[in-house]
């Protein structure tokens, strides 16, 4: 059975914080990115502001995921460190 989503946890530099966040495997990037940026929002009660330049990068190697790709298609795996810029 395949499974519909990945945990990762996404570091947010402008914070310092942490959290780790469900993100569906079904999605392109982009909007991977958005729902992301919207859940640290509500996490941090609208402290953490995303804007449309918003991306999410590997948090170990620096690489900026393709926006048009689809999540399955990157290969990422549960516990995968995502930076959130």
């Amino acid at each position: 059975m395949m499974h519909s989503k990945i945990l990762a946890e996404v570091l947010v530099p402008a914070s310092g914080e942490k959290y780790d966040v469900f993100i569906p495997l079904t999605v392109r990037m982009g909007e991977a990115t958005r729902l992301v940026a919207a859940a640290i929002s509500e996490l941090t009660e609208g402290r953490y502001k995303t804007t449309d330049d918003t991306i999410l990068c590997n948090a170990d190697t620096g690489h900026i995921y393709d926006v048009n790709a689809i999540v399955a298609e990157l290969h990422l795996k549960n516990g995968v460190r995502l930076m959130l810029i």
